[in-house]
């Protein structure tokens, strides 16, 4: 009887409010301009990946052109911004992405009903050739999209919306971040909808989504008008943002960071394109800040994440969180920190390699020295490169001995893991057995 006194969704009520929560206070604790900054990008950067894995986690349909969306929606909120400032149609700034997810749909529904015709590899490369067309279809017409230029806005204007001007940074970010969370409990609550498990189905096997009456390209359509209007939708936050819109949002770089971030989030859980989203925020603003060698960080990043853990960092955390609601989670501590102590030698010496080499081939005129970690290296010296060479080959080959010992454990672990559940489920089946035999056997 105590156990019905919960409901059994407490867990969720309790992640979402920890979710607003964490919006709200989040510019309370990092208050700087710089953090606000990252803040509202990662707010809306959250929107338009979470738009994307509708297509991508959600749909199965691999989008090469999906910035072309987000970026229509800014520009469509940078000219109603620009024309209610000039006394043209009225738009309150708060509604303004609305334009922008408007903007978003129109042509999500113009495009898609080509695109979505067909599936798979077809699909992907039609989405490739599509994106690309709008960006350059945007470089011939300067008078809608500004040219490499772009077009400039200022989210001031008309009349104070309940005292707010939004000319402060932080109130631009409290209404990226109120959308933000709109946007994703929506999105949310797309998955539980009967198109949201069409599209699943659809995804898993669209032949015998079709036997049972389902059209697959309708859904997956419809899934596309969804994506892209949510797309706009964070494309017109960023636009009232930067007050800046120009023509590179629409380019098949946008849609590549898109995509590599979303996966590198975990596309087969609701959660992850938001980690990515966080994860695209710290590469763009922070790292490619400290070094230039940031592409290739993330591209190795990429790539060791196909390897070992193509689920994503979300399929990472799920699979530990299995560990700790199992009590097992505590024998894998020294696995980890052996695993974390190699690492550390590893990259240190691996990324001093890669910074001496892009100092050599692209910053010579910059000198020889550099500032690593707080350390000073020298480029031309031997001995650096020597020393750089050893660490980052020990750490590799002390990693290596470290994840066959954390390899063995895991499986073990998990294993007891199945075998518990699988007991259990033998136990509670007996159980049921018993009862029925006893209600049988009453008079």
């Amino acid at each position: 009887m105590a156990e019905r006194l919960i409901p059994h969704n407490a867990g969720r009520w309790a992640l979402w409010s920890f979710y607003a929560l964490l919006l709200i206070a989040a510019p309370l604790l990092l208050n700087s301009r710089l953090s606000l900054t990252l803040l509202s990008q990662a707010a809306y950067l959250i929107i338009i990946c979470l738009s994307y894995n509708i297509l991508l986690g959600q749909g199965g349909m691999l989008s090469f052109g999906h910035a072309v969306y987000a970026g229509i929606g800014s520009f469509g909120a940078v000219h109603a911004m620009n024309g209610a400032a000039q006394g043209g149609f009225y738009v309150p700034l708060p509604l303004i992405p609305l334009v922008g997810g408007l903007a978003g749909l129109c042509l999500a529904a113009l495009l898609g009903y080509v695109s979505t015709r067909k599936a798979g590899t077809t699909f992907a490369m039609m989405t490739l050739g599509v994106g690309e067309l709008v960006a350059a279809l945007a470089l011939m017409l300067p008078t809608v999209f500004g040219g490499e230029g772009g077009i400039s806005t200022n989210r001031v204007y008309g009349a104070a919306w309940w005292g707010l001007t939004f000319g402060p940074q932080i109130q631009v970010y409290y209404l990226i971040a109120a959308y933000c969370f709109v946007c994703t409990a929506a999105m949310f609550a797309l998955t539980r909808t009967p198109l949201g498990r069409l599209l699943n189905a659809v995804r898993d096997n669209p032949e015998r989504a079709e036997f049972i009456g389902c059209n697959p390209q309708r859904v997956r359509y419809q899934a596309f008008l969804l994506a892209g209007f949510f797309a706009g939708i964070g494309g017109a936050l960023a636009a009232i943002h930067s007050e800046i819109v120009t023509v590179e949002v629409l380019g098949s770089a946008r849609s590549g960071s898109l995509l590599l971030f979303t996966f590198l989030g975990g596309s087969a859980f609701f959660f992850g394109p938001i980690i990515g989203a966080v994860l695209m925020v710290l590469a763009l603003g922070g790292l490619s800040a400290l070094t230039s060698a940031w592409l290739l960080y993330v591209g190795l990043m990429f790539l060791l994440m196909v390897m070992y853990a193509p689920g994503g960092l979300a399929s990472l955390l799920v699979m530990n969180l299995r560990l700790a609601a199992a009590g097992k989670l505590q024998f894998l501590g020294a696995a980890y920190l052996a695993l974390l102590a190699a690492a550390l030698p590893a990259l240190t010496g691996t990324a001093a390699l890669v910074e001496m080499l892009y100092r050599l081939q692209l910053d010579a005129t910059l000198g020889m020295t550099l500032d690593f970690i707080g350390m000073p290296l020298n480029a031309d010296q031997p001995a650096a490169w020597l020393g750089a060479g050893l660490l980052g080959l020990t750490g590799w080959a002390l990693f290596a001995l470290a994840r066959r010992r954390f390899l063995e454990q895991w499986r073990q672990l998990h294993a007891e893991i199945e075998s518990e559940s699988a007991a259990q489920t033998g136990a509670d089946a007996d159980a049921d057995a018993e009862t029925v035999i006893l209600h049988r056997n009453l008079p």
